[in-house]
């Protein structure tokens, strides 16, 4: 879904029409599967018209959110990166970065699940945080509005960030990993028990379900001298 959108945007405007964006969907999982064999491996051949078809239907709610005919994106699927004063480096990839005729900046998000609940909105919103300050290090400038866009429920979640609010979340990212950095010299990782728990394979060496975790390993170098905050993380 998020190459098809990629690829739709790289069309000139007047040709973003719906056809032309369900004809891009094989197209797009063509070029995904073959830069990324074990995304091929995950779909079976004769499960695939039909996941190509659920995500036929996702790019078709999109056009009931947007309309792509009347904007021009300044880039997608963008590596952004950039380091705090105090070494953490950041680091992700933005789906879509749109700026106005007036210069103001909107980071964008497609998610393939359903909006979340109004007390976990702030859960969703940390990812466009990030995005959000790793601009105001790398650009100078405070995105005007960040964009989630869930395609499974037809939702848009929108939020305009400030300054001060982005130097605070600046501090947050700080201790989240100069905490990270302390359970890594320790071992010392506390079991976080949920619902995803029940998908776990590992529950057998953890605590929370009688378990022994194996011996430490030790904390590798590499991360307690390049310290990366990545997308999947956020």
């Amino acid at each position: 879904m998020h190459a098809a959108l990629e690829a739709l945007f790289a069309l000139p405007t007047g040709h973003r029409v719906p056809d032309r964006a369900a004809e891009l969907v094989r197209p797009a999982w063509e070029r995904v599967s073959a830069e990324s064999p074990e995304a091929a491996d995950l779909i079976p051949e004769d499960e695939l018209d039909a996941f190509l078809g659920e995500v036929a239907k996702l790019v078709a709610t999109y056009y009931t959110l947007e309309d792509p005919t009347r904007f021009d994106a300044e880039a997608c699927e963008v590596y952004v990166e950039t380091e705090l004063d105090n070494g953490v480096r950041l680091r992700g990839f933005v789906d879509r970065i749109d700026v106005a005729p007036t210069g103001e900046v909107r980071v964008v998000d497609y998610k393939t699940g359903k909006a979340p609940r109004e007390f976990t909105e702030s859960k969703a919103l940390f990812q466009m945080k990030f995005y959000a300050l790793v601009l105001l290090r790398t650009r100078g400038i405070v995105p005007a509005q960040l964009r989630l866009i869930y395609l499974a429920s037809g939702s848009i979640l929108t939020y305009a960030p400030d300054h001060d609010e982005l130097i605070r979340f600046e501090r947050t990212l700080s201790a989240i990993w100069k905490a990270i950095l302390a359970a890594g010299a320790t071992g010392d990782f506390r079991p976080k028990p949920g619902k995803l728990c029940d998908w776990c394979d590992h529950k057998s060496l953890c605590p929370s379900f009688g378990g022994t975790p194996p011996p430490y390993p030790g904390w590798p170098d590499l991360l307690s001298t390049e310290p990366v905050v990545a997308k999947e993380n956020s």
